[in-house]
Order: C-alpha cells, then sequence, then structure tokens
C-alpha cells in the first residue's frame, strides 16, 4: 500500500479484485504490500489500468521508460513510451476508435489532398488515448508534424502511445508519470535540435505555460494556440489580460460543440462509469454532492438523479444556481451536507472547494472525486501528514485514515475521475477533436491582421459545420430553409443560425 510519502503533481480503471473493502467499523486490516519509491513510473499494481490487458513482464514495469532505449521498426527512437512492442494491440484500439469519429474520418477523407495544415509544426500536450491518436494521426494526414506529450500523468493508454510512436510520431508518455516526468516529457517535445513549433494544442495550459517560461523566444515564429480546458482557457484570458499573450489563441472550450457534448454529455456517462469501476457501489438511494452546476456538473447531476442518488447541488453563480434549483436539485452551502453524504464530486475549475475541514468532517466511508481538469479542487496536500495513513486498495483507489479509524475514499488522488479511473464515449471526442482540427487550421491558415493577440471564440459556422459532420450517424435529416423563410428570418440559408450571443 501506499503510504503519505509518495509525490506527484499535475493532472486522470480500476483492477476488480476478490477482496472486498473492509472500513474501520469491521475491523480488519488490509493486506500490505511493499513499494517501490524512485523516479520510475509507479508499478503495475498501483497505476495500471484494467483496460491495459497487454502482458508485460514485471521487470519491465520496474524500469523507467526514460532509462530504456527502445526503437520501432523503422530505426527512430525519437519517442519516450512504456513498451514499444504494445504497438499492434494499440492500433487496433485507434481503429476501433475510429470507427465513432465520423466527423474527423470524414474531414480527413475531404481535405487530405489540399494538406491545408503543410508546413505546420504542432506540438501537442492533451490527453492520450484511442481518440487523441485519430486525432494526431488526422493532423498528420494534413500535412502536419507533430510531436506530443500527455496533459495527464493517469490518462496514458500505453498501448496507444506505443502505436503512435510505431508509426513514426514523436510521443512522450506512459501512465503513471511522476511530476518530474511529466515536465520532462513536455521538455522532450518542445526542445529539440533542427525542430521548432509554430502551433500549439493544449489542455489546461501547461504546455504554453512551460514555453512562456523556458523558451519565450519560440514565440516569434508560433502562429496561434488552441486551447481546450476551462483551466487552460482561464490561462489564457489571464494572459491576454496582463498584455502577455504574445500570439492569437482560440477558445475551443467554449465553443457550442465542447460546451455542450464534451463537458455535458460526456461527463454525464462517463460520471457513473468511473465511480463504479472504481468503487463497485450502487447509486440507489446514495447521497450526493456536486459542486458547480456548469456543464459538467449537470452532466453528472442528471445522471447521478437518474439513478436515484439524492443530489445536493452547491454554487456560486445565482444563474446556475436557479437552473439547479429548476431542475429539481436542492442547493446547498458545502457545510451543511458534508457531515452525511456519501460522495462528493467537484467540478468547478476553482481551488480549494474540498478543504481539509471539510475532509475531517466526513463519515466514514464517504467517496471524494473530481471532474474537473485540474487537481487544485480538493486539498489533497493537506491529507498528507503523519497523522493521516494512505492505503492503496486498487488502481486509482486510496483509502485515507484519520486515527480514530474512520476513513475516506480518495479517487484519482483528486485528478480527473473519468480519464483517470474509466474511459469517456469516442463519440463525443469526436466531436471535440474535429472542433480542435478546424481551430488549428483556422489559425495556421489566417491571412496575416485577421487574429490579434487575443483569444477568440470559433466561429458560429465552424461550429455548425462540425455538427453536421456527426448528423449522418443518427440518420438524421435537416430542415432546409425556402428562400422566402430565410429572408423572414434575415439569415443566410446555409448559416450560421443564431446570432454569437444566443445561448443554447
Amino acid at each position: 500500500m501506499l503510504n503519505n510519502k509518495k509525490k506527484y503533481n499535475v493532472n486522470d480503471n480500476s483492477e476488480n479484485n476478490s477482496q472486498q473493502i473492509q472500513f474501520a467499523d469491521q475491523k480488519r486490516e488490509f493486506n500490505k504490500r511493499p513499494t517501490k519509491i524512485g523516479r520510475r513510473s509507479l508499478s503495475r499494481s498501483i497505476s495500471q489500468s484494467s483496460t491495459d490487458s497487454y502482458s508485460s513482464d514485471s521487470s519491465d514495469d520496474e524500469t523507467s521508460p526514460r532509462d530504456k532505449q527502445q526503437k520501432n521498426s523503422k530505426g527512430s527512437g525519437d519517442f519516450c513510451v512504456k513498451n514499444i512492442k504494445q504497438a499492434e494491440f494499440g492500433r487496433r484500439e485507434i481503429e476501433i476508435a475510429e470507427q465513432e469519429m465520423p466527423a474527423l474520418m470524414a474531414l480527413r477523407k475531404r481535405a487530405q489532398g489540399e494538406k491545408p495544415l503543410s508546413g505546420a509544426k504542432i506540438v501537442g500536450c492533451t490527453h492520450i488515448t484511442a481518440q487523441t491518436a485519430v486525432l494526431i494521426e488526422t493532423l498528420g494526414a494534413l500535412g502536419a508534424q507533430c510531436r506530443w506529450a500527455a496533459c495527464n500523468i493517469y490518462s496514458t493508454l500505453n498501448e496507444v502511445a506505443a502505436a503512435l510512436a510505431e508509426s513514426g510520431f514523436p510521443v512522450f508518455s506512459w501512465k503513471g508519470e511522476s511530476e518530474d516526468d511529466f515536465w520532462w516529457c513536455i521538455d522532450r517535445c518542445v526542445n529539440v535540435e533542427g525542430w521548432q513549433p509554430n502551433m500549439i494544442l493544449d489542455d489546461g495550459g501547461d504546455l504554453t505555460h512551460w514555453i512562456y517560461k523556458k523558451y519565450p523566444n519560440m514565440f516569434k515564429k508560433i502562429k496561434g494556440i488552441v486551447e481546450e480546458s476551462v483551466t487552460g482557457v482561464h490561462r489564457l484570458y489571464q494572459l491576454s489580460k496582463a498584455g502577455k499573450l504574445c500570439v492569437p489563441a482560440m477558445n475551443v472550450n467554449d465553443s457550442v460543440t465542447k460546451q455542450k457534448f464534451d463537458n455535458l454529455y460526456c461527463c454525464r456517462e462517463s460520471i457513473l462509469d468511473g465511480l463504479k469501476r472504481t468503487t463497485d457501489m450502487m447509486f440507489g438511494g446514495k447521497q450526493v454532492v456536486v459542486c458547480g452546476y456548469g456543464e459538467v456538473g449537470k452532466g453528472c447531476c442528471a445522471a447521478l438523479k437518474a439513478m436515484g442518488s439524492i443530489v445536493y447541488v452547491t454554487e456560486i453563480d445565482p444563474i446556475c444556481a436557479l437552473q439547479a434549483c429548476m431542475d429539481g436539485f436542492r442547493l446547498v452551502k458545502l457545510n451543511e451536507v458534508i457531515r452525511q453524504v456519501d460522495i462528493v464530486i467537484t467540478c468547478t475549475g476553482n481551488k480549494n472547494v474540498v478543504t481539509r475541514e471539510h475532509l475531517d468532517r466526513m463519515k466514514n466511508g464517504c467517496i471524494v472525486c473530481n471532474m474537473g481538469h485540474s487537481n487544485t479542487e480538493i486539498d489533497v496536500a493537506s491529507l498528507r501528514t503523519p497523522e493521516l495513513t494512505w492505503e492503496r486498495v486498487r488502481s486509482q483507489v486510496d483509502h485515507v485514515i484519520w486515527p480514530d479509524g474512520k476513513r475516506i475514499v480518495l479517487l484519482a488522488e483528486g485528478r480527473l475521475l473519468n480519464l483517470s479511473c474509466s474511459t469517456v464515449p469516442t463519440f463525443v471526442l469526436s466531436i471535440t477533436a474535429t472542433t480542435q482540427a478546424l481551430a488549428l487550421i483556422e489559425l495556421y491558415n489566417a491571412p496575416e491582421g485577421r487574429y490579434k493577440q487575443d483569444v477568440y471564440l470559433l466561429p458560429k459556422k465552424m461550429d455548425e459545420y462540425v455538427a453536421s459532420l456527426h448528423l449522418p450517424t443518427f440518420d438524421a435529416h435537416l430542415t432546409e430553409l425556402s428562400d422566402e423563410q430565410a429572408k423572414y428570418l434575415g439569415l443566410n440559408k446555409n448559416g450560421p443560425f443564431k446570432p454569437n450571443y444566443y445561448r443554447y
């Protein structure tokens, strides 16, 4: 079991076994097993996900990827992954994902001949999953050169990273990186002799931050940044406000196709998946408090309510709060319900939403998890004190035990639950990935002067185009405006159909 000496930072399936979780009142101790601590990535028993069905020997798991000398079948060693031998399995994962990503595949087919990203050198920092791999390979098919690292130490699928490396993409990522590994991987993507990026695709802002901190001169050749997370967008607006944003940036997070589909529909399904895989719990009758009623919070609340849970909501925004009330949820302050709830879920994008005081007052067996991008919402650092005992009971599942025997169940150490502990629906990620690809194409090909050193939203027409590419999957048929109707509404028959201020 892990103790409070292990160190992590930075932002993401559990291995089911027959051993039941025993709480303090059952007076039974877990079997403890020692762990080795070092610069290497975590051992398989701790960090390998249940979806990683590839079997490797124990000696491979004990060695940090940074200490290995690996080459792909073409003789290239410009990558760092867990095990390049997993590539064939990862390729099958990518092929499965392609079947559920129709828009991205359609974009690849339509634009492949034109190569709209020819000459683009894209450095990316996102979750490295089968779905992201389809995006990376699409960017390559459209003419771009790509180098990639992970934005989360737990979300990488090792076999997918191996498949990308085998295909010639310089990928630096593996599941269970340390904090030092995380920044080392980003640096290997950016700091390479004879290659300099001219586009950034970021998720969370860590890559952008690293370049600003270590290699500010690179921005002289960078044409733009595409950012997809609440956290990363917040950082960009801070830079813009301070007059330090020196290139145009595209805010993908607030595009309709990201907000309404990835944030809402994706989280509505993946919250249950993540909780079920890690805890095997039943949701009916459980009391749950969801902190934040944005699109992510709305998705989580809807799913849990449908499963029979009693759901409370905390919110700072009176508009979102009123929405929660109208949707049938009781609006509370966290202090009012913290002693009675069975599950605490954060999804605010803020910091210290759940503090040590809250954690001290939780009841025995309370499950604590985060659905926001960053690991700042739950004050996990306050739990790493001598009087508290940490026990690792499953991959991404820790029991934190108080001196009186009370324990809470902490998932993914406060990092993003769905991508750390489960998977997310591929079809929804197709929508986000297509939006990212179009944003990159737009910024890269924009004539000089179209975009200034500021943060922009994706043009409405592109949002509608992304949505239209996904409709054939449902055999959906759009109604077309007649000339008379279009004139009456003052619209172009081909869109955009809503003004920029319209709230879907």
